[in-house]
């Protein structure tokens, strides 16, 4: 199945708004001390904005890890983002999957703190590409 090019358009819109809402929730997450809610976030935010990425350039993912093995394949790999950009995403995956699902692992503001602005510039980075802006 295809997309007709204005509900490609709107699907894309609707994904990168649900990732720019969703990093805006992280800031009240970390003030309450919601370290694990705050990770979840931070990478569904990334998530929601690599999806968004990939239906503009016609790319299919099923899963999560489809969708991140897609981005390694048509983004890193070819060097529109950085090995580290790509670590970021495959990382924050990790840590959701750790905080959701691991009742034993401690998530901290130390674990957080220095992936906000990291993923806010990926974020702003897909939408560049995405909106031409």
């Amino acid at each position: 199945m295809t997309l007709q090019d204005e509900n490609k358009n709107d699907l894309i819109k609707l994904r990168f708004q649900k990732a720019e809402e969703t990093f805006a929730e992280i800031e009240n997450l970390m003030q309450l001390g919601y370290w694990r809610t705050a990770v979840n976030r931070l990478y569904y935010a990334c998530y929601y904005a690599v999806s968004a990425l990939l239906i503009k350039n016609d790319i299919k993912a099923h899963t999560h890890s489809g969708v991140i093995n897609q981005f390694g394949l048509n983004f890193v790999r070819t060097d529109v983002f950085s090995q580290e950009e790509g670590r970021l995403f495959k990382n924050l995956f990790e840590l959701r999957q750790d905080g959701d699902y691991d009742d034993w692992i401690i998530i901290s503001e130390d674990d957080i703190a220095p992936l906000v602005e990291p993923v806010k510039d990926f974020i702003e980075k897909i939408e560049r590409l995405i909106f031409n802006k």
